[in-house]
């Protein structure tokens, strides 16, 4: 945290401010945010953005190689692996907790990691919108960063562009989910829809001609032949959708990214990675005996989103009450404790949480580290859709002051 930007930013900190950037994101994207909108920006010191940044990247390299994805392909189910997976995704993030070290230092803790989209293009807009607020007080800097590795906005926006086009004209491309306007990711839709020109559609808007799919584009027939994959897959199977097409079938149409992505890097990569950053995690399956003594542990699906189903004070009960057919899809993991350290105006500590987001076009060779995500929490959980009722909670974004002598200048 930068303790000095953020005693500036807290001396001159109202509501009206928070509600009026709140109502510039959405008046720019024509749409409401359903989600709890933060009061604040994470200020990140020079220092947190290097140590998140190595962080990230050493995983990133870690799980990128050809024998730890051959470890994960065990996790990856019949029905969706296909043959045009790619090589790495197109999108990935990691979570990480901030946390503090014994010494009382900061430093990122991995809380999960996903081969699936994240806010791409809200999250840039959400910056803007917070740069510009800043902007206007006294004694804060007028120029503020997103983007990690030095990468300037003409280019981040250029990776996004090409991972999500791949050279296709945007009406050949669309991004796909299940009830898109009821998602609560629908802002980031909108921003996708307003910075790369991408519609959003349903499984049922598409229609399927032999191995190629379709739209209907203005009476038009118009040919699909890149789809931005947003689907998440727990929600599709309790929701049984139909899809009319098999992930697992050789379909003339390059999906970014392809949804074996999701199995791959997961929770279940977190088994096998051996980081600093990363704490223990073990399937229930492989403990014999299993723990008495749960203080110090959470309980989690192997495959779930944004928080779901995550038992952060579980008993023994509870393990023992995990059918044995479905050990190996829940994990034990070592608690990581949030350190309560960004600030609010009357001192009260909030509880950060940031999503380092990766974008790879299908050309490059390596996954890229370009910008992030921020929620705060004051409860025991993390995410938008907890802690709803309370002050300076929900979605945000990290920033830090452009400074050519930085570790991004």
């Amino acid at each position: 945290m930068d303790a000095e930007l953020r005693a500036r930013f807290n001396d001159v900190w109202s509501e009206s401010l928070a509600r009026r950037a709140k109502r510039d994101v959405e008046r720019r994207l024509h749409c409401q945010i359903p989600f709890r909108f933060a009061e604040s920006p994470l200020f990140l010191s020079a220092q947190m953005v290097e140590r998140f940044e190595n962080a990230a990247n050493e995983i990133m390299e870690i799980i990128s190689s050809d024998e730890f994805i051959a470890t994960q392909e065990k996790f990856v189910p019949a029905y969706v692996n296909g043959p045009d997976r790619g090589p790495l995704p197109q999108f990935a993030v990691i979570d990480f907790a901030i946390v503090e070290e014994p010494d009382g230092s900061l430093a990122p803790r991995v809380v999960e990691l996903q081969g699936f989209p994240s806010l791409y293009g809200f999250q840039i807009m959400l910056a803007d919108v917070w740069a510009t607020s800043i902007s206007r007080i006294d004694a804060m800097p007028n120029l503020w960063r997103i983007f990690f590795g030095g990468i300037n906005r003409n280019r981040a926006l250029a990776l996004i562009d090409k991972a999500l086009l791949n050279g296709h004209e945007p009406e050949e491309v669309v991004l796909l989910d299940l009830d898109v306007h009821f998602q609560k990711t629908y802002p980031d839709f909108a921003a996708i829809r307003h910075w790369f020109g991408i519609d959003h559609v349903a499984p049922r808007d598409l229609i399927r001609q032999g191995n190629q799919l379709f739209r209907d584009v203005g009476g038009q027939r118009v040919r699909v032949r890149r789809v931005f994959q947003r689907i998440v897959m727990d929600e599709l199977e309790k929701k049984r959708e139909v899809l009319g097409f098999g992930w697992n079938e050789e379909m003339d149409v390059e999906w970014a990214p392809h949804p074996a992505w999701y199995y791959l890097w997961s929770k279940s990569s977190m088994l096998e990675i051996d980081h600093p950053a990363v704490p223990k995690t073990t399937l229930l399956s492989e403990l014999d005996p299993m723990p008495e003594d749960l203080t110090g542990y959470v309980l989690k699906p192997l495959y779930s989103f944004a928080g779901s189903g995550v038992n952060i004070d579980p008993t023994p009960e509870d393990l023992a009450a995990v059918p044995d057919d479905q050990l190996d899809q829940w994990v034990l993991q070592e608690r990581i404790e949030y350190a309560p350290r960004l600030l609010m105006p009357d001192g009260t500590g909030v509880k950060c949480e940031v999503r380092m987001m990766f974008v790879r076009p299908d050309s490059d060779e390596r996954m890229t580290l370009l910008h992030n995500l921020v929620r705060l929490s004051r409860g025991k959980m993390i995410g938008v859709d907890h802690n709803k009722d309370l002050a300076w909670t929900g979605a945000s974004v990290a920033i830090w002051p452009f400074s050519d002598s930085g570790p991004n200048g």
